[in-house]
């Protein structure tokens, strides 16, 4: 009957790993194609998130209420991009400061800690109460943003911005503008993090003030066990799909460990330990090989 149980929550934890993809799909444009460390993302997901659930609140249709939580993460991003680029305040910081100003900002935007929107009151694209209906909304929300993160990095823009990302300096030379590269990056990335808001605030019927709590964690965590499921492979469509995978992967061990028998309140310190993991498993394998030069590494000077 155990062993039941979990097989039924696997069909939620894919749902929610769907939407948790999307989000980590923009924490990979910001964090491995722009290589820049932004943390806005534990507000502006809770900005997404707030915006969708007031607009359906308030009699919006649910489809432009999503637009406008895409909206609001674009403008998140753009701050984030404003405060490094035009003012210097170096990247953790920037993110930092958008995350704290993010938090007042949604209490604004809610006038309270959370607001419902219950699927039996208002009209919602998705809904817990449905998850199969969840999961085929959610992998075509995905494969849209797979395909649009596709197009858009293979335009100019979108190489000036992975240029930015792989080596600033040489693209400055190059004639890019790196300054505006990054604002546009970040926008990008953070929109789609609002807009993972606005389907996760529909999928849970509500949007709460401590949704963004940790999402930078959950999302660097898809993206690292995307990139161990994909390998060394470079094509950028089977990464942005491997990244949506991880965060796929990662709800489904978080729904085993759960019926293992760990807390829920040591869920955030097990996606901590996993994120450390993977992201100490290069450098951890290159001293290795560098110890033992007869397995392929190449020794120290």
């Amino acid at each position: 009957m155990q062993l039941l149980s979990l097989i039924n929550s696997l069909p939620g934890a894919i749902a929610q790993g769907l939407i948790w993809g999307i989000l980590a799909l923009g924490v990979a444009v910001s964090y491995k194609i722009l290589n820049y460390a932004d943390l806005t993302v534990d507000g502006s997901l809770c900005t997404g998130g707030a915006v969708c659930a007031v607009c359906i609140a308030a009699g919006v249709n649910p489809y432009l209420a999503l637009l406008f939580a895409l909206l609001a993460g674009l403008l998140a991003g753009f701050v984030t991009g404003l405060l490094h680029t035009a003012l210097g305040i170096p990247a953790i910081l920037s993110g930092i400061l958008s995350q704290l100003a993010l938090y007042s900002i949604n209490m604004r935007i809610m006038s309270k800690s959370n607001v419902t929107i219950s699927r039996t009151q208002f009209t919602l694209i998705l809904t817990s109460a449905e998850v199969r209906h969840a999961i085929l909304v959610g992998t075509i929300a995905a494969l849209a943003v797979i395909g649009l993160l596709f197009w858009f990095f293979g335009t100019e823009l979108g190489y000036a911005i992975r240029a930015t990302g792989n080596n600033e300096a040489m693209a400055r030379a190059q004639g890019i503008n790196t300054n505006t590269a990054k604002v546009i990056g970040l926008a990008l990335s953070n929109g789609l993090v609002g807009f993972a808001g606005g389907l996760l605030a529909q999928y849970q019927g509500c949007s709460d003030i401590n949704m963004g709590r940790g999402a930078i964690v959950i999302g660097l965590a898809a993206v690292v066990i995307g990139k161990a499921i994909l390998g060394k492979r470079e094509n950028l469509a089977l990464r942005f799909s491997a990244t949506v995978c991880g965060g796929i992967a990662y709800y489904i061990v978080l729904a085993i460990v759960i019926f293992a028998g760990l807390s829920t309140t040591d869920l955030k310190l097990f996606s901590a330990i996993i994120v450390a993991c993977f992201l100490s498993v290069p450098f951890l394998k290159d001293k290795y090989l560098m110890l033992h030069p007869s397995k392929g590494g190449k020794p120290a000077c």
